[in-house]
């Protein structure tokens, strides 16, 4: 069976169906890391750089995943001392697909809307206008690679996002 397209589960509609200990065979969540690069030093930094959504919008795992990796495989050239990156959205909601038999035959196979409750398929974050969905902590000098990193994370998710950027308690563009 072929996936069906991020863009069908984009959209926040109806309850979040979060609540795994009812549902069995629940996908086990793509994301390896959520903490790279030097965990203890993230008071030091000086500069504190997040990646935030324009809409809200619900994130598939793997989409979370792959922003992770673009970013990371940049931050890496940096040195591991360097920054700290974190990503700070777990996605909770369960996503469930009704799937039907196509080809030779479907027509005796398949029920069509009958009982289409759905099986999952994997699962989400919803994510609200504004919200920080990675951020990294770094030092004023390593801002150009960091802005770098976090817009090549921007392509993998499926809405528009900025970047904020803030040095100690002043905010600046």
């Amino acid at each position: 069976m072929v996936r069906k397209p991020a863009s069908m589960y984009r959209r926040i509609t109806g309850m979040a169906y979060t609540r795994r200990e009812y549902m069995g065979g629940v996908p086990a969540v793509r994301i390896s890391q959520f903490d790279m690069g030097d965990l203890t030093r993230e008071d030091e930094f000086p500069v504190k750089l997040s990646l935030k959504v324009k809409a809200r919008v619900q994130i598939r795992h793997t989409a979370i995943e792959a922003g992770r990796v673009a970013a990371n495989r940049v931050l890496g050239k940096l040195g591991p001392t360097d920054y700290h990156f974190k990503v700070r959205v777990y996605p909770h909601v369960v996503l469930r697909e009704n799937k039907l038999a196509t080809g030779a035959g479907a027509d005796r196979v398949s029920s069509g809307m009958r009982r289409a409750f759905g099986k999952t398929v994997g699962t989400a974050a919803r994510v609200e206008m504004d919200q920080a969905v990675y951020t990294v902590y770094t030092t004023a000098d390593k801002v150009p690679q960091v802005k770098d990193a976090l817009w090549r994370a921007s392509m993998k998710l499926p809405t528009s996002c900025y970047i904020d950027v803030e040095k100690g308690q002043e905010l600046i563009h």
